[in-house]
């Protein structure tokens, strides 16, 4: 296997990774909503340990700039939304998703305004996984194009 068709299924397979975690926090965010305070926050321990999650979608972000870099023609298209759609998922969790963590220290607290904050965590993960999807579809068009 040569180095650019390791990239391509790197790429791939990371992105589709990144979308995973992304996924399941939509899949249970209906649930989610109407949960009281004490219960939500019992339900918020489940995401110990999660952070190492972070690292696939950091591997996510190199192999799509990497693929972008050496696409040319009809893959530079899908291969530049699907880096920006995964570089867009860490713009979103550093300004979204992480403040409300250091406030609720993530989630071990439930402040006042606990509902707005809750809501801003969860759309954001939403937001995420909408770009993590667009990821995975782009670079995906882009490998095959390739």
């Amino acid at each position: 296997m040569n180095a650019f068709l390791l990239i391509e299924f790197l790429a791939v397979v990371l992105t589709a990774l990144a979308l995973v975690p992304a996924m399941a926090h939509v899949m249970e965010l209906p649930n989610k909503l109407s949960m009281p305070v004490e219960t939500y926050l019992i339900v918020q321990r489940i995401y110990r340990g999660w952070s190492f999650s972070g690292i696939v979608v950091i591997a996510a972000t190199i192999a799509t700039l990497i693929l972008l870099l050496y696409a040319d023609g009809d893959a530079f298209a899908p291969a530049l939304v699907a880096f920006l759609a995964i570089a867009a998922t860490q713009v979103v969790f550093w300004k979204y998703t992480f403040p409300v963590n250091r406030i609720t220290r993530h989630w071990t607290r439930a402040p006042h305004d606990w509902k707005r904050l809750r809501d801003r965590w969860e759309f954001s993960h939403a937001v995420s996984a909408v770009l993590n999807f667009i990821a995975v579809v782009s670079v995906t068009i882009a490998v095959v194009r390739a």
